[in-house]
């Protein structure tokens, strides 16, 4: 599972299935060419049902971040900033928040910047995610800029 993918598992449960890029449902196109005789026989089976059900989950159902987080950080008996920091937030979620997993996330998120600069790398990784969060059904609080 991608990094931002294990942030969306954590926040919205394991149903979860939105990535960066999107690309998973799609596996349905193949079958243009034979899309004349391959919609009736999609329409009978359930294989057609699962591919209903994955564009269904992922916006339908918000999500307040803030009280996941926030009981997130309060189990882990530290002070964790994550309205502001990357490492924070993935360490609430006891997701490896080392520089090779926020490279690894930036790559996913497609930064564009030096990856050696980590402090540029990490706000922008922060304001990603919460974008993302958001974009995906997450409702942040208002102090946080996405």
């Amino acid at each position: 599972m991608s990094v931002f993918g294990k942030i969306m598992s954590a926040i919205f449960g394991s149903s979860a299935s939105a990535t960066p890029a999107g690309a998973a449902p799609t596996g349905a196109k193949p079958t243009s060419p034979t899309s004349a005789s391959a919609t009736p026989t999609s329409a009978k089976p359930a294989g057609g049902g699962s591919a209903a059900a994955a564009p269904a989950a992922a916006p339908a159902k918000t999500v307040e971040v803030a009280p996941i987080l926030d009981k997130a950080v309060a189990a882990k008996h530290e002070k964790l900033e994550w309205r502001t920091s990357i490492v924070d937030l993935m360490k609430a979620l006891d997701i490896d928040s080392s520089l090779a997993a926020r490279k690894e996330l930036a790559k996913e998120l497609g930064y564009t910047g030096d990856t050696n600069d980590s402090a540029s790398m990490n706000v922008w990784l922060h304001k990603q995610v919460m974008a993302k969060l958001a974009a995906n059904g997450g409702k942040l609080p208002p102090e946080i800029k996405h």
